[in-house]
């Protein structure tokens, strides 16, 4: 019979083995070639998916120079000959309340917008240029210090 030694040591190396053994897939997914994947707990749900890119964009409506904020119809026009001829297939805009530090370092809260592209991750070359066109339009037309934007891979199906 082991000792209580021996059996806290086989305990605590089981517990180990246990932990990597769930631990692997989900590190060799993301050590993997760059390729969506979902966790080993949901592959099997997300399976039939396909590997898209999805991108927010997070516009500010508040101009630095004390304009006036920018408008929901403003905006809608703004994505109307910006966005769309670009993501014709369709796209989501969220109303949101953000906060972020200036470069004076002041805490600045705003309404914003949140704008999601689900595009294939094969087009991800040729949409990014879009996507920054996009950024950089914004920033000009109404002043703005930046558009932040946030690209995850993911799987999609329709």
């Amino acid at each position: 019979m082991p000792s209580l030694k021996q059996r806290t040591l086989l305990s605590v190396a089981g517990a180990t083995v246990a932990v990597l053994a769930v631990g692997a897939p989900a590190a060799t997914a993301a050590l993997d070639s760059g390729k969506p994947r979902a966790s080993t707990a949901r592959s099997a749900a997300a399976a039939h998916g396909s590997a898209y890119i999805e991108t927010r964009l997070f516009f500010g409506t508040e101009r630095p120079d004390a304009g006036p904020d920018v408008t929901d119809e403003q905006f809608m026009a703004f994505v109307d000959r910006n966005v769309t001829p670009g993501f014709p297939s369709g796209l989501t805009i969220q109303d949101g309340r953000g906060q972020w530090r200036d470069s004076n370092g002041t805490i600045e809260k705003e309404r914003s917008y949140e704008l999601i592209l689900l595009y294939p991750a094969q087009e991800a070359a040729t949409r990014s240029p879009l996507i920054e066109r996009i950024r950089e339009a914004y920033k000009k037309a109404y002043g703005q210090d930046s558009v932040a934007r946030l690209d995850e891979p993911t799987l999609a199906d329709f």
